[in-house]
Order: C-alpha cells, then sequence, then structure tokens
C-alpha cells in the first residue's frame, strides 16, 4: 500500500497564472474546481460533498442558471503577474440528503496572486504557494500555504442558502494522501486556431472541513482548467477508496444531444452517441501501480430507485467498463443527487448555444477489478466516495 506524503509533488509554478493560453472570444473559459467527499455516517455507503468553483470566461454575455453575467472588463496583469479580472464563485452542498444548489453564486471581481507578489504576506520561493481571492466582504479565498504541504479553502453560504437550510460557513484544509493521486498532473494540448487545453489536477488529497464548526475528515479532488474550445457533451466521473486509490473515466463525443437547448435530463436523443469510447485511469494502492485505459464504455440508464433530483426528475444510473491488456474495471453507480448548472451564450447571428452541465454524488453497487492476481469486488473496501459528470448541449 502506498504511503502517505508529507508534502504535494509536482510543478506548481503555473497554478495561479491563467495567461497560459492566449485568449478566443466566447471560447476562452478557466477556472479552479474543488469538490470535498466526507463519509455520511447515517448512510456509509454514500458522502457528504462540497463542490466550489472560481471561475472566469472570455465572453461578452452569458447567462447561467438564470443569472446573467455581463463581465464589463478582462482580465488585467500587473507587472509582477498578479491578475484581478471579473468572474462568479459558485458552490453546491450535499448533506447526504439534501442537495443546497447553489450553496453560493455570487458575482464578482478576484485577484490572484503567488507568493512572490509583493501583496503576499512574507517572502515566497515561488513554488506554488498563492491564491484566488474574491474582492468581497465574505472570506471566499482558496490557497496553498508555502512548502506545498497544504491548502486552505473559506466559504460563506449565500443567505437565500442559509434560509433554506444550508449551512452559513465552510473551510476545508487540503492536505497530501498518498502516491499518484497526490501528484500533481499536467496536460496541455494546443490544437488548430489556438484552440485546446491546459490542465493541472491533484487527483486525491485528505481533506479536514469545518461545516458551521462541526468537524469532519475525508477526501477531496482539485483541478485548475483553461480550455478553449466549443464546449461539446461528455461523461466523467471519478471515485476515491479507503486504501488511497483513485479511479475515472472520460468520454467526450457527440450525439443528438449537442442540440439540445434545455435541461431536462432524459430524452431518446440520448442513445447515440459517438465516438463510443473513452478513456481513464486508475491508481490502484493495493497494487501499487497504475493502470491507463484506452477503452472505456459508459451505459447511461434511469435508475431504479425512487431518488429523485430538486426538480422531481429521476435520477441516473451509470454502468462504466475501463479494459487494457492487464486489469478490467466494472462497476455499476447511481446517482443519489443532483446539482445542475445551465449556461446560455449568445453567439453569431442573433443565436444562443446551450450547455447543460450535471454533477451527482454517487453511490458505488457493484465493482469488479479483475488483473492476474484475481478478483476484488466492493467487499475488498471499507468506503468508496465519488462523482460523476455528464453534460450535454454545445457551447460556443
Amino acid at each position: 500500500m502506498t504511503s502517505e506524503m508529507k508534502k504535494f509533488k509536482g510543478d506548481f509554478t503555473s497554478l495561479w497564472r491563467l495567461d497560459v493560453l492566449p485568449p478566443i472570444p466566447r471560447l476562452s473559459w478557466w477556472w479552479w474546481w474543488v469538490i470535498v467527499f466526507v463519509r455520511d455516517k447515517d448512510n456509509p455507503g454514500r458522502s457528504k460533498q462540497l463542490m466550489v468553483l472560481w471561475s472566469t470566461k472570455e465572453t461578452p454575455a452569458i447567462r447561467m442558471t438564470g443569472h446573467w453575467w455581463l463581465p464589463g472588463s478582462r482580465m488585467n496583469i500587473d507587472e509582477e503577474g498578479g491578475l484581478v479580472f471579473p468572474g462568479m464563485v459558485c458552490s453546491w452542498w450535499y448533506d447526504g440528503k439534501t442537495m443546497f444548489e447553489p450553496l453560493v453564486m455570487k458575482e464578482c471581481r478576484m485577484a490572484a496572486i503567488n507568493d512572490q507578489h509583493s501583496l503576499w504576506p512574507g517572502e515566497g520561493d515561488g513554488e506554488g504557494a498563492g491564491a484566488v481571492i474574491p474582492l468581497v466582504q465574505e472570506d471566499l479565498s482558496f490557497g496553498m500555504k508555502p512548502g506545498n504541504d497544504k491548502f486552505w479553502l473559506n466559504l460563506v453560504s449565500d443567505k437565500e442558502a442559509v434560509k433554506k437550510g444550508a449551512p452559513s460557513r465552510f473551510s476545508a484544509e487540503l492536505t497530501p494522501w498518498s502516491g499518484p493521486p497526490s501528484t500533481l498532473t499536467y496536460k496541455n494540448n494546443i490544437l488548430a486556431m489556438n484552440m485546446g487545453y491546459d490542465i493541472l489536477r491533484l487527483q486525491g488529497t485528505k481533506c479536514k472541513l469545518s461545516v458551521d464548526g462541526e468537524e469532519m475528515e475525508g477526501t477531496a479532488y482539485f483541478q485548475k482548467v483553461s480550455v478553449q474550445a466549443p464546449t461539446i457533451p461528455w461523461f466523467w466521473g471519478m471515485l476515491h477508496f479507503d486504501d488511497g486509490s483513485y479511479l475515472d473515466w472520460f468520454m467526450p463525443h457527440v450525439s443528438l444531444s449537442s442540440t439540445s437547448k434545455d435541461s431536462s435530463p432524459w430524452r431518446l436523443r440520448d442513445f447515440f452517441r459517438t465516438p463510443s469510447n473513452g478513456t481513464g485511469i486508475f491508481h490502484d494502492a493495493k497494487r501499487d501501480r497504475t493502470e491507463v485505459f484506452a477503452r472505456c464504455e459508459v451505459e447511461l440508464s434511469e435508475s431504479d430507485s425512487e431518488l429523485r433530483d430538486n426538480d422531481g426528475n429521476l435520477l441516473p444510473k451509470f454502468r462504466i467498463r475501463l479494459w487494457n491488456g492487464r486489469t478490467q474495471v466494472s462497476l455499476e453507480v447511481r446517482a443519489v443527487s443532483r446539482a445542475k448548472w445551465v449556461f446560455d451564450q449568445p453567439t453569431r447571428a442573433g443565436m444562443v448555444s446551450h450547455l447543460t452541465y450535471n454533477e451527482y454524488p454517487l453511490e458505488v453497487e457493484k465493482i469488479a477489478i479483475l488483473d492476474e492476481n484475481g478478483l476484488r469486488s466492493i467487499k475488498d473496501y471499507s468506503w468508496i466516495h465519488g462523482n460523476a459528470e455528464h453534460s450535454w448541449g454545445f457551447l460556443h
């Protein structure tokens, strides 16, 4: 089993920069994204989950879940590399029974600096410490402390969410967990006409979470993303295992759901997708190795449970299969709740493009991991926590 780490590994020097790729009108999108998982003592097969997003987009206007965002200004970079930009902080909280969405949806200007900026308290080495800081009265910041051994996250809920029963304050501390999941991964791909993506990820961290003063422990996932391309439908999901293992799957695709203009979760057009194959990765702590999958299948269906989202829609079930020449992973997971973000962006000739982006807290019903050393099942793990994404539409 992989031992725990003292500090995060990897190159974090671009963590607080958003100028790695030149901006493209209506297509460029940048965000920091954190999701936290805490075991639900009342239902051990599930987890309480907190998602927080700090985001900005190169667009004159976009509507997000009914809120029109008109940035009115562009990103500014000072002589020390510090950024100030218009953006939004968005969050949801699932307490094991109720989905509070949005927990936070706040339009504001933000600053992003590293520890070599003159505004940083103290001197830094430029190795990754820094923060994104919304310029509002509440503390909604996210950052890494010097030494690359700890992230902090602070959040104050919107008053409307608190009136509906949501907690008012959250704070989290993310620390290294084990091996590959707590080592920063970097992917950069530049396509034609400067389109492409730039992604930093920490696939697994330990996490201490305080919810209105109640202390909890769990795990977290973090990514910082720059995307410069039209957004097409995708499936993505990830799981954390009690032994420090990590699994994810990804299947971008073109389908008839690309033409969708609404957030309704079920339609016949969902049954046609191309390509039908994706990718995945499994950091296997029990075998102390990493499996990379170039073949992945995702099947979507309505759950046979009576669980519904906040709009009364039945929640989905996902069947996922990943395999390579040595290892096969098959699993069935069901959504136990749904958070959705609905985007409508005016584009050329008076047209409006659309994207519905869903995040589903998961409950693992079955898992089978087969390799040369035998077969493992859900009984081999004391807990497995995760989340799945499904999007449709074509945002451009």
